[in-house]
């Protein structure tokens, strides 16, 4: 049986993947699938699969086009999440910030740099038309564990991280929510190693099928809003918000979207150049 390794984040966005594998429906095809998760985010995951630690992962869009820009040797072959991620912008319960304007000019903490929470803090700055050689400064605290001690320390001003996988520290009363910051473009795309694309190209097929037929019928699984609330110890009624402004795609991401992200990352000065299309994708 041929062992694979993917990488995605603990959160609720890849419960599907669980499913499919707690239903062994990969090994029915003789491929052993073995899920690892990421705490660190689109960083290590990118570190990941240039390390060939993983074949696949369930990745950030921006995250992973910088990372391919930057000479990593891996394709993006799906969106995986159709629909914008919604970022979260928090703070410490007793800080004194109320408003986004308070945090111009303080630090953010990243879970490491050219991850999610630091390409969104770009974002999150020219949204509100700072400038962002003055107004942006840094503290690595490299996952959500570390961004609560940063936060509740004094390391770190401010965190910008998906707002329902914070939502339990919001309500414990650990982080304060003072503004959203969706991403401009789908969230979360699956890429894939070069080296694996070319020599497993029917595996990645099959994988693909599988985790497609579960996205596509997700939502009318059964009381899929409880597994997720008590699987993420999350509130049922934020389970179901979450449910209703979420998509899933089984579709390649399109040429404009792909040029709409580079031409964002290229003016915040993330990444150097803008490239060609099929110089990031691959059509299986």
């Amino acid at each position: 049986m041929k062992q694979v390794n993917i990488g995605g984040v603990p959160e609720h966005f890849n419960l599907a993947w669980y499913l499919t594998l707690k239903n062994g429906e990969y090994k029915d095809q003789g491929i052993n699938l073995r899920w690892h998760d990421y705490h660190g985010g689109t960083g290590a995951m990118c570190k990941a699969l240039r390390e060939g630690e993983i074949d696949i992962a369930v990745i950030l869009t921006e995250g992973i086009i910088k990372d391919i820009i930057a000479g990593n040797p891996s394709k993006i072959v799906q969106t995986f999440i159709e629909t914008p991620l919604i970022w979260g912008v928090h703070v410490a319960n007793d800080s004194s910030y109320k408003t986004v304007e308070d945090l111009k000019g303080t630090k953010a903490a990243i879970s490491r740099y050219g991850s999610g929470s630091h390409l969104m803090a770009y974002i999150n700055a020219e949204n509100n038309n700072w400038d962002l050689e003055k107004d942006l400064d840094f503290e690595v605290i490299k996952n959500l564990d570390g961004a609560v001690e940063g936060l509740t320390e004094g390391m770190a001003d401010y965190f910008l991280w998906e707002k329902f996988t914070t939502k339990p520290l919001v309500d414990n009363g650990v982080f304060r929510r003072i503004d959203n910051c969706p991403s401009p473009w789908p969230c979360f795309v699956i890429a894939v190693r070069d080296g694996f694309i070319k020599d497993q190209k029917n595996d990645l097929k099959t994988i693909l099928e599988i985790i497609n037929n579960t996205t596509q019928e997700f939502k009318d699984i059964p009381s899929i809003d409880k597994t997720i609330a008590n699987r993420y110890e999350q509130k049922l009624e934020d389970v179901q918000e979450w449910l209703s402004i979420t998509e899933w795609s089984q579709n390649l991401i399109d040429e404009k979207t792909i040029m709409n992200v580079q031409k964002e990352l290229f003016n915040l000065n993330i990444i150097p150049k803008i490239i060609d299309y099929n110089e990031l994708i691959f059509r299986l």
